[in-house]
């Protein structure tokens, strides 16, 4: 069990994972289940923090887009109106799960607006991976039919990948700010948040998924979070993953982290936007993020499981 913390925020990053198992289909009923198994967790650290959920949105929209694919006849929406549907999808599937379990904590859903760069190299070199995994023949049969770039995922199998940007301002920053005042259970920033750019028009939506974890990060240094927590998949950061020299890596600091980042050692749509993401906060606050797995939440929030990002 944690602490007494009720004035710290704790900035929790759920991955895909927490809401899509390996072998689902991803139903609203397998979605509400698996987060309903996590909600004891969820709970047991709200009543001890003021707790901020980010969260993942592959799987979701990559099916939403899909499911568009598949109707040609009905109108099609883009890519970031898609990411607004999941993010109320999912935000909804939480608060559903959470309140199931206690009905005293308060939990808001804020659809989160992400200002990105429209010159962003990410927009011509595709990484972030969205919506099922396919076999090698079935990749290269969308890459021609639909014009779709896929990308191999470890162990795992092909995907889809769509432009990435880096997440430059949280548009909807200061409502979250009021409601984590509030003491309320907040959910923000899901997916990424909603892409968009600031033109003379205002601000309008681009086809691409901003990187959770890198907006996350963003989100957690803005409130000056306590603690960063990625959950994922894995116990933590390996070198040479997959490998059989793979070594996990229990404590880093977040220069050195960084540069392992710059040098390739980590995946482009995988481990390394969580490592920079834990580096950049660590940096920025002088606090420690860690990266773990979901099973492990409240060992993650302890420190006494994952991986520990420190600014040193």
């Amino acid at each position: 069990m944690v602490g007494d913390d009720k004035d710290k925020i704790l900035v929790i990053a759920l991955g895909g994972n927490a809401l899509i198992r390996k072998g689902q289909k991803g139903t609203f009923k397998e979605q509400l289940e698996n987060i309903k198994r996590l909600s004891p967790i969820l709970v047991r650290l709200a009543r001890s923090y003021k707790v901020v959920i980010t969260h993942g949105n592959g799987p979701q929209v990559g099916l939403l887009y899909l499911q568009q694919e598949l109707a040609p006849d009905l109108p099609k929406m883009p890519l970031h109106a898609c990411v607004a549907m999941s993010q109320g999808l999912i935000g909804y599937i939480i608060q559903q799960a959470v309140s199931s379990l206690d009905t005293g904590i308060e939990v808001t859903a804020l659809l989160t607006r992400v200002v990105v760069d429209p010159n962003d190299p990410a927009f011509n070199n595709p990484t972030k991976p969205i919506g099922p995994y396919y076999n090698e023949r079935e990749a290269k049969r969308l890459s021609v039919e639909k014009g779709w770039k896929m990308a191999y995922i470890p162990g795992k199998g092909w995907r889809r990948v769509v432009p990435s940007p880096k997440p430059l301002k949280i548009l909807e920053f200061d409502s979250i700010m009021e409601a984590v005042r509030l003491e309320k259970l907040v959910i923000a920033v899901g997916g990424g948040g909603i892409p968009v750019v600031e033109t003379r028009r205002g601000y309008v939506g681009v086809d691409a998924v901003v990187d959770k974890d890198l907006a996350s990060s963003l989100l957690a240094s803005e409130l000056n979070a306590s603690k960063f927590i990625i959950a994922t998949d894995v116990e933590g950061v390996y070198l040479d993953y997959g490998k059989p020299t793979a070594r996990l890596l229990r404590e880093i600091c977040a220069r050195k982290a960084l540069k392992l980042v710059a040098q390739g050692y980590f995946p482009p749509g995988s481990m390394g936007p969580k490592v920079e993401a834990a580096a950049k906060f660590a940096m920025k606050t002088g606090r420690t993020a860690t990266i773990g797995l979901l099973e492990s939440l409240e060992r993650l929030v302890d420190g006494s499981s994952g991986t520990v990002i420190k600014n040193c």
